[in-house]
């Protein structure tokens, strides 16, 4: 993989090519912290992996000649089937298709969606491998290349839009880079101004993505395939609370998908901004602040008490500063500064000397 930067001066990247260094070192040695453990009872946490599924956790039964179950126990049975078909035919069908096929069974999407989890769970294998897909809302743009298992060559370069996350991470191949460093934009509004501001030609080489909020499955495995492909670093840019758990998603995973824990998460992600002593040191006025939500608080508290904050003193502290001052900023708040302020200045400074924690 080539690192001949084709925007902003050679120098300018000598902070990122550092920390890519101390990636590849920690990858080499492994990571020194001590595991820790979550508070679910089929969890725990591991600062290398993420939140992951126990061997021995609780479990729950269902029986066919149960009357509290057995409609549960149809139900596990109709689509297991139907991945019997899929898998024997080599075809792939989405969660949406599945529910389609009997709609009035099934009830609601929210049934099927949670099936298939318990049976990849059950059976410890990941979703794709069921050959049942996820419909993509995600979107990635910048120096990035590649090609789809229908042999479909897939060009991200940035323009005026962005090119969907395919269903079919697994499938996808001959990825080409020559990025420094993968952005992972929480708000899809967020994105789209960056688009509209050049920032990938500006900053390049680099690729952004968006989940557009809580990321889905295939916006999860893209950036968990590009970090295992390239080892480049990963940032992403958020600021509230809903932000900071989205974060967190990328980061360590969630409890509804430990057990694909290492499929999905990226504990190399580090928190770019917006961070709240960045709204202190820009003298950002409070009338363009937002006072937090009870949500909000309620959010903040419950990450604090997460495991996986224990490793990171500096997101602690951020965090802490957050809930002390009850207010929060959009990333829009850069725009007192001036309207391209996130893209001209904002991120080209915090990269450049290494903003990030």
């Amino acid at each position: 993989m080539a690192f001949a930067p084709m925007g902003p001066e050679a120098s300018f990247f000598e902070v990122l090519d550092r920390h890519r260094a101390s990636l590849l070192a920690t990858l080499r040695i492994g990571c020194g912290e001590t595991p820790g453990r979550g508070t679910h009872l089929a969890s725990r946490f591991e600062d290398s992996v993420g939140l992951q599924m126990v061997p021995h956790c609780t479990t729950r039964k269902i029986k066919s000649d149960s009357p509290k179950s057995v409609q549960k126990f149809a139900l596990i049975l109709k689509i297991l089937s139907m991945i019997y078909k899929l898998v024997q035919s080599n075809t792939y069908a989405t969660k949406r298709d599945i529910y389609y096929t009997d709609s009035q069974l099934f009830g609601n999407q929210t049934v099927v969606d949670n099936i298939i989890d318990d049976i990849s769970c059950m059976l410890k294998v990941p979703r794709r491998s069921l050959h049942i897909l996820s419909t993509s809302k995600g979107l990635i743009a910048g120096n990035l290349r590649f090609m789809e298992e229908d042999g479909t060559r897939v060009n991200c370069t940035c323009g005026a839009s962005a090119t969907a996350v395919p269903s079919n991470i697994q499938g996808i191949r001959n990825l080409i880079t020559d990025a420094k460093f993968l952005l992972i934009v929480e708000k899809d509004a967020t994105f789209q101004r960056l688009l509209d501001d050049n920032f990938c030609s500006k900053m390049s080489p680099c690729i952004m993505v968006t989940g557009k909020g809580i990321p889905d499955l295939n916006t999860r495995l893209l950036v968990k395939r590009l970090w295992d492909a390239f080892h480049i670093p990963v940032f992403t840019l958020d600021a509230d609370p809903h932000g900071i758990e989205i974060m967190c998603i990328y980061k360590y995973g969630s409890m509804s998908m430990s057990f694909e824990a290492h499929n999905l998460t990226v504990p190399a992600i580090r928190w770019l901004g917006l961070l709240p002593s960045d709204i202190k040191r820009l003298n950002i006025p409070k009338d363009s602040l937002i006072p937090l939500t009870k949500h909000d608080q309620m959010k903040l508290h419950s990450i604090l008490k997460r495991p996986y904050v224990n490793c990171q003193p500096f997101w602690r502290k951020e965090m802490e500063m957050m809930a002390d001052s009850k207010l929060k900023a959009e990333i829009q708040a850069l725009t007192f500064l001036s309207s391209d302020y996130l893209s001209r200045v904002y991120l080209p400074n915090k990269l450049k000397f290494g903003g990030w924690i």
